[in-house]
């Protein structure tokens, strides 16, 4: 079994409180923490979507860091164009200084939002022309040498909070390739360049002071529960929870009811959401095992990260539970 990680977007259901749902993760992270058989813990910037509360992403990770032992938490990712470098050295070299050897920093170039959100941000539209050179300032900071003369991050300088890039296409995985550094592919929702990125990311990589050999973390879901019925049943309420996300925000937040979401099943929206759960592990804890080791090995995956997106905390911690006995 490749190491397991976990990806968490502190999801928000349905008129759930969002405080209620930052619990959760809390409570998440704690089992996850304790069961000792997950490497890592991430957490996702998005901004304006009402269904993950993950957008302040840096003070989400010190609050689970302040509450769990042993698990390296960190973001997968930062959308490094939304920010400036020193700012996010500043703000990782903290949280190394308060966990050190426990945070990780995962960059993204997408904007993690619309296009008028990314106005509301203050972005350059142009910003993620610049992603390459903004990784360079910002291991400069985390380093020993800046880039910019006169100018360090303090805390962040000498931290050397390990990077990775995440990506969904080429051009992350040439990018991590070129620059040495783990690659992370989101599979677990844009499936369709998984292998191509993977095998370019690995005939192209250079090696560098932070990684020696390439390493790949593949994403996916998983829904394991004691049974493949429930597992199917809840399988079947992610895919609603989806077309539902997915509607929403193309019909400008408008709020849907159930009859709405039986039509919209086999519509593209439907489709777009089946498409995007392409990797999904759905079952009992020997049908999950033998889905994981095939989905590593086709993604040629170092470390496997899961999402784990059954509806209900329950639910999800005993996913995790299975994943656990699945690891022993």
């Amino acid at each position: 079994m490749r190491p397991l990680s976990l990806l968490d977007l502190a999801i928000v259901r349905r008129r759930q409180p969002i405080a209620e749902a930052l619990h959760e993760s809390v409570v998440l992270a704690q089992d996850a923490d304790r069961l000792g058989c997950f490497e890592r813990l991430w957490f996702a910037e998005h901004h304006n979507m009402s269904t993950i509360a993950s957008a302040a992403t840096s003070v989400l990770i010190a609050h689970v860091a302040a509450h769990t032992e042993r698990i390296r938490v960190g973001a997968g990712g930062v959308m490094l164009p939304n920010h400036s470098p020193l700012v996010i050295a500043e703000q990782f070299g903290t949280l190394a200084e308060f966990h050190p050897g426990r945070i990780d920093l995962g960059l993204g170039r997408a904007p993690g939002t619309d296009q008028r959100t990314l106005l509301a941000l203050r972005r350059d539209p142009r910003a993620s022309d610049h992603f390459p050179d903004d990784i360079r300032e910002l291991q400069g900071y985390l380093g020993e040498q800046t880039l910019i003369e006169g100018i360090n991050a303090y805390p962040g300088r000498g931290t050397n909070v390990p990077i990775y890039i995440l990506g969904s296409s080429l051009y992350g995985a040439q990018l991590a390739a070129a620059f040495g550094l783990p690659y992370a592919f989101a599979s677990h929702f844009a499936p369709d360049a998984l292998r191509a990125a993977v095998a370019a990311y690995r005939s192209g990589f250079r090696p560098s002071d932070q990684l020696a050999q390439p390493y790949v973390i593949a994403a996916l879901n998983v829904i394991a529960a004691d049974s493949t019925e429930e597992a199917e049943d809840l399988a079947a309420s992610v895919l609603r929870s989806r077309v539902r996300a997915l509607a929403a925000r193309a019909g400008g937040g408008r709020r849907l009811e159930d009859a709405d979401i039986d039509l919209l099943l086999d519509s593209p929206v439907g489709q777009q959401a089946r498409h995007m759960l392409t990797y999904t592990a759905v079952g009992d804890a020997p049908a999950v095992a033998d889905y994981l080791e095939r989905f590593a090995e086709l993604a040629d995956a170092d470390e496997l990260m899961i999402t784990n997106p059954a509806p209900g905390l329950e639910k999800r911690r005993r996913s995790l539970q299975i994943l656990a006995d699945i690891a022993a």
